[in-house]
């Protein structure tokens, strides 16, 4: 997966969008926030509708410890 979450065509296609930068900044973060929750929903093997807040909050509890003990490379999120 893009570690960006957003390909360049994805970024350039929400610039050409008539939205206002706020707007188009939302865009950028659902379309992002989207591929994260995809790939959330797989590592618990649940369709995305199933997710609940306590498996989101668990699964980056878990990306934040992988950070700290085997750093940042080894995390799921670059940022």
């Amino acid at each position: 997966m893009n570690e960006q979450f957003l390909t360049l065509e994805e970024s350039a296609q929400v610039d050409a969008a008539l939205l206002s930068s706020h707007e188009k900044f939302l865009t950028r973060l659902t379309i992002s926030s989207l591929r994260l929750l995809i790939h959330i929903a797989a590592s618990y093997q649940v369709p995305v509708e199933h997710l609940t807040p306590s498996q989101i909050i668990a699964w980056f509890e878990e990306d934040s410890k992988i950070r700290r003990e085997q750093g940042a490379a080894a995390a799921f999120l670059k940022w």
